[in-house]
């Protein structure tokens, strides 16, 4: 039997007590750098398999397993763990214990997985070479990303991997497929702030004051001028104004109004030469018409890039691994993914693990209370991960 018989053979053996894992995680859900109770639940896993783990950015986890010669080739497998502030509305057995937070992107799979290819890894560790680093990861859902602070506390270090593997569940993927894309995957996320002032006035009196309602419509939509007619069509981006909140009864022309909103790119280029264009047409739209104006770009995660010829080994070892007809292409998204800021460091590979059984009604999206999974995808998961850990050769 090869070693990727005995990966699905382990895969298969430990999969209802990895979905029990899973069911734990979903009942459990812990917000962004708060996952405290998911990292201890975590930990103790590891010391059960017996593989040993430092603990960076707080509540992040690092495992390390060392096959034969572990200097000889060093892989790293990630998952992240937080949840989003939802209020679930699956009827399950397993449903969010905590009101307003749930698992509604699948970081609970993520982090199952992970540890199910951890424990057969460890098990398999004297059948493949070289030196696997697991990195439980907080705050992906969140600004500055929990990537960025693994990163800062040394992750990338001592030792330094090679590539790095990543995961996303995606309902729109049906079971037992995988899919994969070189180079630009997935967008730069930055969010925007806005805050138009004036003195505020009587609604029957728009000439004494400044009508600052009237001053963020026009910049919503001169917002969206900047995007459409500044971009390179082949280089897709996004600017959403996603808040407008201001004013309080009919007779008041507010003294104040807050715009929030997100822009998307896949550019990186084009990313900052937008922050500076949205800057400066704010700032003249604003003043021009008699306010004032506070803005803050909330600069967030880079675009993910999946490394061209890391993303080809997995496409060959998934195809090996799963067969041909499994293995498709990822769509360019406008989402975003704080897996980016490794992929700036060393090379990286995002790819998508598809949890979709229309037969069962398992088709809602991420981010909505009635997200759920075919769990069958915990086996395929844990044992697509270990296999890309065990398998993979980078040639830096």
């Amino acid at each position: 039997m090869d070693l990727s018989d005995k990966i699905k053979q382990l895969a298969a053996t430990y999969a209802d007590e990895f979905i029990n894992v899973r069911h734990h995680l979903h009942a459990h859900p812990e917000l962004s750098y708060k996952e405290f109770e998911t990292s201890k639940f975590v930990q103790n896993k590891l010391k059960s398999f017996g593989i040993p783990f430092t603990i960076m950015a707080e509540t992040g986890v690092v495992g390390i397993i060392e096959g034969k010669n572990p200097a000889s080739r060093i892989i790293a497998l990630r998952a992240d763990m937080d949840a989003l502030p939802i209020q679930e509305e699956n009827q399950v057995a397993y449903k969010s214990t905590n009101a307003g937070v749930m698992h509604a992107c699948g970081h609970d799979v993520h982090t199952t997985i992970l540890l199910g290819a951890a424990k057969i890894l460890n098990e398999l560790k004297d059948e493949w070479e070289g030196t696997v680093k697991l990195i439980f990861q907080p705050g992906e859902e969140k600004n500055p990303g929990g990537a960025s602070l693994m990163i800062k506390a040394g992750v990338l270090e001592d030792p330094v991997p090679q590539g790095i593997f990543g995961l996303h569940v995606h309902p729109g993927l049906e079971i037992g497929k995988v899919s994969f894309r070189s180079g630009k995957v997935m967008a730069s996320a930055d969010e925007l702030y806005m805050t138009i002032r004036s003195k505020g006035g009587h609604a029957a009196a728009p000439h004494l004051t400044t009508d600052t309602i009237l001053v963020a419509s026009h910049l919503v939509t001169s917002l969206q001028q900047i995007i459409s007619r500044n971009r390179n069509p082949l280089n897709p981006s996004v600017l959403s104004i996603t808040s407008f909140q201001g004013g309080y009864t009919t007779n008041v022309i507010p003294s104040e109004v807050k715009l929030m909103g997100t822009f998307r790119a896949l550019d990186e280029e084009w990313r900052y030469k937008a922050h500076d264009l949205i800057r400066k047409l704010s700032t003249d739209l604003v003043h021009s018409m008699g306010a004032e104006l506070d803005l803050l770009i909330d600069v967030g995660y880079p675009n993910v890039y999946n490394n061209e010829a890391l993303n080809s080994i997995a496409v060959a070892l998934a195809e090996q691994f799963l067969t041909k007809e499994k293995v498709e292409e990822t769509e360019v998204r406008m989402g975003a993914e704080d897996f980016g800021y490794y992929s700036q460091v060393i090379p990286g590979c995002f790819y998508r693990l598809g949890v979709m059984n229309v037969e069962k009604g398992i088709t809602s999206g991420v981010h909505t209370p009635t997200f759920n999974i075919d769990e069958h995808a915990i086996e395929i998961g844990m044992g697509m991960m270990a296999w890309l850990g065990s398998s993979a050769i980078i040639n830096n």
